[in-house]
């Protein structure tokens, strides 16, 4: 497998070179032997085979993160019973509803027969297997303790999984009430406002600035429907596209931050997912800096994946993990670098981390449960207002009409 690698080195430009490496680990490896760092990674040539498809499909792979997070925990109970790696992932295959998932553990099946290491298989479906996954299982096979590190990594996935389920589960309250008005809005300007205007154009009822821009936009809607209906689709789906995209979620997330409340629990749930990756990697034995890496993956890109790229920075230089926290406390809370430093002064860096991701996932599980009644009144007066807006500048016009009889 090749890969077009971005590298620099102390003193000298930045270097774009392909190597041929087994996976993204071993360019790592190999980088920092030469006295390197990668700045970016991609894979140099796609393999388009249909065992691969499912790597690079622009459409989701159609398996869920639960389902690989169970994968891993029931492979770690089969392998802790003496079941070899093989035969744990023929009953994965044969057992699991997935067909999606039955194909990939077939060819990961298939690599394992002719040579390749079970994390070397796992690198070939990136948006399957995600990057902490694979790192936990290269660190179990060379320790010789694969089924601890399966166990380690499902149980963090699935924690992951949860705590997004609840901050999903927490919104979508608000989303149905929003999208609910945006319906009602479109359908009353198209079926309400053109019966009004007819009466006030037969009546000659002198209309106020705001009665007349809704006519306007009535009248637009009504002549050009299906164009405004099909912008409204394509803004939709562009919109969910952008949220998606790396770029896009990074935007998105930097100006949430400022929302009130919404931005606190933002910081606590990234401040989980980070400590909660960290803590499994460095207990599996993964180097510090590839366990850095690992984490600015799975956090993506955007602002707290910088604090984790400058905190990997650091200590390539010898300090201090603890330091980027510690300068980045409206990123971070103050207590992730507080129990970092007691960490590395302990000697005891993995433990406090993993008290930091279960402090916060408890914490933003109480808060998701508050959540909808912080926002229920912020919503009702979304909704008061939408009407009110509405009924003050079509139902004026007929008051002002009764008035003059």
């Amino acid at each position: 497998m090749k890969f077009r690698t971005t590298i620099r080195k102390e003193g000298a430009p930045d270097s774009t070179i392909v190597i041929d490496a087994a996976s993204r680990f071993e360019v790592y490896e190999q980088v920092q032997k030469e006295g390197g760092f990668v700045v970016d990674l991609t894979e140099h040539k796609w393999d388009l085979s249909l065992s691969k498809l499912l790597s690079y499909s622009i459409f989701g792979t159609g398996i869920k993160r639960s389902d690989v997070s169970l994968m891993a925990k029931n492979l770690a109970t089969m392998l802790s019973a003496g079941l070899s790696l093989a035969r744990a992932l023929s009953v994965i295959e044969r057992q699991t509803g997935n067909k999606h998932l039955k194909a990939v553990v077939t060819n990961i099946s298939e690599s394992i027969k002719k040579g390749s290491s079970f994390h070397e298989a796992l690198t070939s479906y990136p948006k399957v297997f995600p990057g902490i996954l694979t790192a936990m299982v290269r660190a179990g096979e060379e320790s010789g303790s694969l089924s601890d590190s399966l166990a380690v990594v499902g149980l963090q996935m699935e924690r992951a999984e949860a705590l997004t389920r609840k901050i999903k589960g927490a919104m979508i309250y608000p989303f149905i009430i929003i999208t609910a008005i945006l319906i009602v809005s479109i359908l009353m300007l198209i079926y309400v406002v053109p019966t009004l205007t007819k009466t006030f154009t037969e009546l000659k009822v002198p209309l106020p600035t705001a009665t007349k821009l809704f006519i306007s936009l009535s009248n637009f809607m009504v002549a050009y429907a299906p164009f405004v209906f099909a912008a409204l689709i394509a803004f939709v789906v562009g919109t969910i596209a952008f949220v998606r995209s790396r770029r896009g979620s990074a935007i998105v997330l930097a100006g949430a931050l400022y929302v009130p409340v919404v931005g606190e629990l933002i910081r606590e749930t990234f401040a989980a997912r980070t400590a909660r990756t960290l803590s499994s990697l460095l207990s599996a034995g993964v180097p510090v800096l590839n366990a850095l890496s690992i984490t600015k993956e799975v956090v993506r890109d955007n602002a707290f994946a910088r604090v984790i790229e400058e905190a990997e920075e650091r200590v390539k230089k010898g300090e201090p993990l603890s330091i980027a926290f510690a300068e980045h406390t409206k990123i971070y809370p103050i207590l992730m670098s507080e129990m970092l430093s007691v960490g590395e002064e302990t000697g005891k860096v993995a433990p406090m981390l993993k008290q930091v991701a279960e402090f916060y996932e408890e914490d933003v599980s109480e808060k998701t449960k508050d959540l909808s009644t912080i926002i229920e009144p912020v919503l009702m007066l979304l909704i008061g207002g939408v009407v009110g807006i509405f009924a003050v500048s079509m139902i004026s016009p007929i008051y002002s009409l009764s008035s003059a009889i």
